[in-house]
């Protein structure tokens, strides 16, 4: 009896399982899977980045961590009507830099405020050597293409940032940070006005919702027992 042995070249059965499944692919589905693991590798990357800056204890005032929102029992009336005097008043105090930014994290944009929160920061730093530092930590969270935190400005401000980078002075930031601070006073502080979060702390309620009261069809008169009043 013969037997016959099939041999398939294309196959390496030596070499692992998944190379060899590969092989199998079509170019099409090869280039599918070369994109998912690209795409795998990024989401890996931006994991290790945030979990490298969470535990490193030198980027406290460059990217504020989340946390449980702060009690606003001591903020009176009176000193919150204050914040809707202007986006300056509201950014002077210290408690409403923390209300503003709990209501841009249920905006899901709380790195505006945090990457203009660093600018101020990092403007108040003496030491070169942490000015270097700072620069390439501001630049990782909020403007690489990759950040975790990345804001939203055009590619000509982020250009011109990775070139000032390289030899950073305090100012190398203040484009950016000044376009953010735009975009929130144009577009965010005044959302945050009529907000659940500041409309409590003010005590005041939204606009009053219209409710159509029911007429009486008609009012009966004393004068005589069962005769409407028109009669």
């Amino acid at each position: 009896m013969k037997i016959f042995v099939f041999l398939f070249p294309q196959l390496n059965f030596s070499a692992p399982k998944e190379e060899a499944y590969r092989k199998m692919l079509s170019e099409e589905e090869l280039l599918a899977c070369r994109m998912k693991d690209t795409q795998l590798r990024s989401k890996d990357k931006k994991g290790r980045l945030s979990l490298l800056l969470a535990r490193s204890g030198s980027h406290e005032n460059v990217s504020p961590e989340k946390k449980p929102p702060a009690k606003t029992n001591h903020i009176t009336p009176d000193v919150a009507l204050r914040w809707g005097d202007s986006f300056e008043e509201l950014l002077s105090h210290k408690d409403g830099v923390e209300v503003f930014t709990r209501f841009l994290r249920s905006e899901f944009s709380e790195e505006n405020i945090e990457f203009w929160l660093a600018c101020e920061d990092f403007k108040t730093t003496g030491s070169a050597t942490k000015l270097q530092s700072k620069a390439k930590q501001i630049h990782a969270i909020f403007i690489d293409k990759e950040a975790p935190k990345e804001i939203n400005i055009d590619h000509s401000t982020k250009a011109t940032i990775e070139k000032n980078i390289l030899k950073p002075s305090r100012s190398c930031f203040d484009v950016a940070q000044n376009k953010i601070y735009s975009l929130m006073k144009r577009d965010c502080y005044p959302r945050f006005l009529t907000s659940d979060i500041y409309l409590t702390l003010t005590k005041r309620a939204g606009p009053p919702t219209m409710t159509r009261r029911r007429s009486r069809s008609f009012v009966f008169n004393e004068r005589s027992e069962g005769t409407p009043a028109w009669l």
